[in-house]
């Protein structure tokens, strides 16, 4: 299929018709068992690897055409896959294939006064418009996930990582194929041109159920506004690590520099720094000079700067920039309190931690912040529905309704009751 422009009524047609083909497939597929769904991921896993010489192949067709285009290194790291990449990405594959079925699980079940028996069950939401940037493993977190849960995905992958995710498309349904599910359970869009992406939004008809964006802040907001179905926002990690003065000076170091530096590009990276004034001038130095020897620029407010002359000066957007790049921000701070207000103000609400020895001011903090995922003495680099559990993600959801914080499989499905009567009949 051509990956450009295409005139209005042809992409119109090839979107109404991913739409058609989905809402089918959501019939199909609500017939198969979860030996069936668990089947397919096995064989998808070992799809990804037995095309693993194509799908860097594609790969390195992407990585070129992004670095003729001007793409920065953040997000050519993204971008990029290696021998590794592939393999762990079918690894997380095969780790859903493994995970117990989350549909039809009674979550909860009660008898009424009047012999009523009533169950809150799990099921699919249903044709899932997944859009997202230039990370191609999302193609197949993103698919299997939806498997998983019993759920049709059309995926739109960004312009960048096409050739790649087409490989990986390519892989997976034949996984499902091998299986006897349908191709169609798994869709993607196969051109660059944006304006599908404005189709999605549409609902195609009302084919779609749920749009998830996974992406930067542009991203996100072009799907709040623009979306005529419900969405499930991943908004960028503009992320916070806080030094308390209770904390350990040797795991200070270790955890904020892995928070950083482990994968700046990364939306758990901790992208500001804040250190507790009381033990700013055991704690920060040391930090400082760890981060700088990792290659990382440091810009502080002035206090920062009086510790540490070489650091840069910050401005006031740095503290609300999500950098995906070797930088951060510093700011020293007078206590929890002030940290406290520093995350409610700039922060977006995705991952904070704190380092601290001191067990109730951890709790105190893990209560006032309101992020989705709150950590106490590990790196915010944990941000990720891998090291959860949950086999991979589609993203983090920093909204407050449905799913919170990485959404797997089990937060990819709603309920029904089903009522159990011997007769009854209302007076």
């Amino acid at each position: 299929m051509a990956d450009g422009q295409m005139t209005n009524t042809d992409l119109d047609a090839l979107m109404l018709d991913m739409g058609r083909r989905a809402r089918a497939a959501t019939t199909l597929l609500a017939e198969a068992t979860g030996e069936q769904r668990s089947a397919a991921l096995s064989a998808m896993a070992d799809a990804l690897t037995a095309a693993g010489v194509d799908i860097l192949a594609a790969n390195a067709r992407d990585v070129e055409r992004a670095r003729a285009n001007g793409l920065g290194e953040a997000l050519i790291d993204r971008l990029a896959l290696s021998p590794a990449r592939v393999q762990a990405m079918a690894a997380a594959v095969a780790e859903v294939a493994a995970f117990p079925d989350p549909l039809g699980v009674e979550t909860e079940r009660w008898t009424r006064p009047n012999g009523l028996d009533i169950a809150r069950v799990r099921t699919p939401l249903g044709v899932l418009a997944i859009i997202y940037e230039s990370r191609p493993n999302v193609t197949a977190d993103a698919a299997a996930l939806c498997l998983r849960s019993g759920n049709v995905a059309i995926l739109r992958c960004g312009s960048d990582c096409l050739e790649s995710s087409r490989a990986i498309h390519a892989a997976m349904a034949s996984g499902l194929e091998a299986a006897g599910l349908p191709a169609d359970a798994v869709q993607l869009v196969p051109t660059r041109d944006r304006a599908a992406v404005g189709l999605l939004l549409g609902g195609l008809e009302g084919a779609v159920d749920l749009v998830v964006p996974r992406g930067g802040k542009s991203l996100v907001a072009r799907v709040q506004a623009e979306a005529r179905v419900p969405t499930l926002s991943h908004l960028e990690g503009l992320n916070h690590t806080y030094l308390h003065a209770a904390a350990d000076p040797v795991m200070a170091k270790e955890i904020v520099v892995n928070a950083k530096l482990r994968r700046v590009s990364v939306c758990g990276a901790t992208e500001t720094l804040l250190v507790d004034a009381a033990a700013a001038g055991t704690l920060l130095p040391a930090v400082a000079e760890a981060l700088i020897a990792g290659g990382c620029e440091l810009r502080g407010d002035e206090r920062a700067r009086s510790l540490v002359p070489t650091m840069l000066a910050a401005t006031e957007e740095d503290w609300s920039t999500e950098y995906l790049a070797p930088v951060l921000s510093v700011r020293i701070v007078d206590g929890m309190e002030a940290a406290v207000a520093h995350i409610r103000r700039y922060g977006s609400g995705h991952t904070e931690a704190i380092v601290s020895e001191d067990a109730k001011a951890a709790a105190r903090f893990l209560n006032a912040v309101d992020s989705a995922i709150v950590v106490w003495n590990a790196s915010t680099q944990f941000a990720d529905g891998g090291e959860f559990g949950f086999g991979g993600e589609i993203g983090i959801s920093t909204g407050r309704l449905h799913a919170r914080g990485p959404v797997g499989a089990e937060q990819l499905t709603s309920y029904k009751y089903v009522v159990r009567g011997a007769g009854q009949t209302r007076p």
